[in-house]
């Protein structure tokens, strides 16, 4: 009797983990897309790390990521079972603060001549220029780490509502068990891609270095020469693709939530025969520009009024 109960048991646990591991598999691919964006937006905000700061800096976005999603698993599980018609607005408001994240982004590299020939503000009397040097690198890096995570947490809230509704006819357990499982692979594999290519670099001038005879040395120093040469192209396009996909990403999460907008894209694409495969990208980017631009012109208009005398 216990045999027979155990064997049931094992049954019943062997079909649950095969659930999990197909419904996984379907949710993996439904969110391709966004880890891309993901990949591309975190390893833009390390750019311009110190060396030696790029592997703690990418550690600390990893926990703060595990943070966010730990809280997002209880709290979609509880919006969807106690208050569905909520998730659309909170992934649209998060949509919308991707979309003010890349205006201000693109409005800063604008502006950023003007600042550079702004003249910098004195020491302070009792600091000196290496202590300031140290606390400004700390403050940016602080910054960045806080930037990165609260772009994290948007971008993880739509992989979990989208996984939530891959494995939304599934029971808890697989819901639950689909949702952290997926949570977990999507950070292992974004921050462990980001690391490695924060490194490539170092990479490049190890194998540049490594003492090495014969052809396969020649073989190993080209290989470096190759990645130290490729390492700062790579980051720049990754930086480009990190503030696109904030516009793509945004404006794609705000045109969902608008009623009908989907449907009049695919309509829209469909006219446009070949070139409407990219056409909903590009409606989704147009989208997100403008309404970053209106939340930037917005904000700095608050400001304004807020230090008017």
């Amino acid at each position: 009797m216990a045999l027979t109960s155990l064997i049931a048991l094992i049954d019943d646990i062997a079909t649950v983990l095969d659930d999990v591991a197909a419904l996984t598999k379907v949710a993996g691919k439904k969110t391709a897309g966004v880890l891309g964006d993901d990949l591309a937006l975190n390893a833009q905000q390390v750019a311009g790390v110190n060396a030696d700061r790029e592997l703690p800096v990418v550690w600390a976005v990893a926990k703060g990521s595990l943070r966010n999603k730990a809280m997002l698993v209880p709290g979609a599980m509880a919006i969807s079972a106690l208050a569905h018609q909520l998730i659309v607005p909170v992934l649209m408001v998060g949509g919308a603060y991707l979309c003010f994240e890349g205006a201000e982004k693109l409005w800063h590299a604008l502006m950023h001549r003007k600042a550079h020939d702004a003249p910098e503000p004195a020491p302070l009397a009792d600091c000196g220029p290496a202590a300031v040097a140290a606390s400004d690198a700390a403050d940016r890096e602080k910054a960045k780490i806080a930037g990165a995570i609260r772009t994290d947490l948007v971008l993880s809230a739509e992989i979990i509502a989208i996984t939530l509704g891959t494995v939304a006819e599934a029971t808890f357990s697989v819901q639950i068990a689909v949702l952290v499982g997926v949570s977990l692979v999507m950070t292992a594999g974004v921050y462990g891609l980001v690391a490695g290519i924060v490194k490539l670099d170092d990479a490049g001038l190890y194998l540049l270095q490594r003492p090495q005879p014969g052809a396969r040395g020649n073989l190993l120093r080209w290989i470096g020469r190759l990645l130290l040469r490729a390492a700062p192209w790579l980051m720049h396009s990754l930086s480009v693709a990190g503030t696109a996909a904030m516009f793509l990403v945004g404006g794609g999460i705000l045109m969902h939530g608008i009623p009908g907008g989907e449907a009049w894209i695919e309509r829209v694409a469909a006219a446009a025969g070949g070139v409407g495969v990219a056409l909903p990208w590009l409606l989704h980017g147009v989208l997100g520009v403008g309404c970053g631009a209106v939340l930037v012109a917005a904000t700095a208009a608050l400001r304004r009024v807020r230090n008017s005398p």
